[in-house]
């Protein structure tokens, strides 16, 4: 993974959430942008592209209740629908009436529910391998993690040799060489908490039940403009879903990025933080191109050519 270097955030601190106190890290000034990470993820995932957008944008990147530095609270509702209530409230308390929203994997997922319950909140989404109702390459380990064996197992793994966690790892990032010892000791430690795996597990076990409420929800954002961005050696979230995702999302572009994983952004932040700023600069108007004159165009092939542009899983 390339190492970047970013200036210290301007402003940390915490917010009300349904009792629960969630964290936040802010940069910049401008439009609002708020950075939603993935499942064992937390805001510090965002650490080489805060920076960047900021240049351009007021920067949020907050920790979902029951991770990174936000509070465990036990027996919360971990559904799409509730996270994304909770990110609303979130919005609020931050003074944010609407914000371009960037998301990972599992946090993906949650910014696509929530703009389906307020698409008036959002104005743009970049979607980073987004889970979504048309990938079931996941079912497997899902199904494992969700049986009394599998939650146990799951309860081990932060506990397991380092070498171990750096290969689990390094299937989602493309590679053992691109896993950061930072990032690595941030998945681990966030693991060993109290209060967050039995939360994991709870979005594991109800992950078909959600997906089924993400598919019809998704009728209801086709024309927010929408920006995927996916790595070809993506093993956690299946390219052949992005195409299929792409297709459903009207206001959507798909951007491939050869040679990555499952968490472009932080694998190779420059080009991740170039594609970013190109798409929250373009004029909103511009960007929803007609059904019409995209119907022909093969979404694989666009989405090739566009590669040119940057070259129990954490980050789910």
């Amino acid at each position: 993974m390339t190492q970047v270097s970013s200036v210290p955030v301007c402003e940390e601190g915490f917010v009300d959430a349904e009792g629960a106190r969630v964290y936040y890290a802010h940069a910049g000034s401008g439009r609002p942008a708020l950075l939603i990470h993935g499942l064992v993820g937390s805001s510090a995932n965002w650490r080489n592209n805060i920076a960047a957008l900021a240049e351009q944008a007021s920067v949020y990147a907050i920790d979902l209740v029951n991770m990174g530095k936000s509070q465990r609270v036990g027996g919360l509702d971990p559904g799409l629908g509730a996270t994304a209530r909770r990110i609303g409230l979130v919005m609020d308390a931050l003074g944010l009436a609407a914000a371009d929203i960037v998301a990972h994997s599992h946090g993906g997922a949650v910014a696509l529910m929530f703009a389906a319950l307020h698409p008036e909140r959002v104005r743009r989404l970049i979607l980073f391998a987004p889970a979504n109702p048309y990938c079931r390459c996941s079912d497997p380990i899902m199904r494992l993690y969700s049986s009394p064996w599998g939650a146990y197992l799951a309860m081990l793994l932060p506990y397991v040799p380092t070498p171990v966690q750096r290969i689990a790892l390094g299937q989602i990032f493309g590679g053992t060489d691109r896993v950061v010892d930072s990032c690595l000791r941030e998945v681990v430690d966030g693991l060993r908490k109290p209060g967050t795996l039995p939360h994991v597990l709870g979005i594991v076990r109800g992950w078909a039940a959600e997906r089924a409420k993400l598919k019809i929800a998704l009728r209801r954002i086709r024309r927010i403009p929408t920006l995927l961005v996916w790595g070809d050696q993506d093993c956690t979230v299946s390219l052949s879903s992005a195409v299929k995702l792409q297709r459903k999302l009207r206001g959507s572009e798909l951007i491939v990025l050869a040679g990555g994983g499952h968490a472009v952004f932080e694998e190779t932040p420059h080009e991740a933080n170039g594609i970013m700023l190109r798409w929250l600069g373009r004029d909103r108007l511009s960007t929803a191109e007609p059904r019409d004159k995209r119907r022909n165009r093969p979404a694989v092939g666009r989405a090739r050519r566009t590669a040119a542009l940057g070259g129990l899983s954490p980050g789910i």
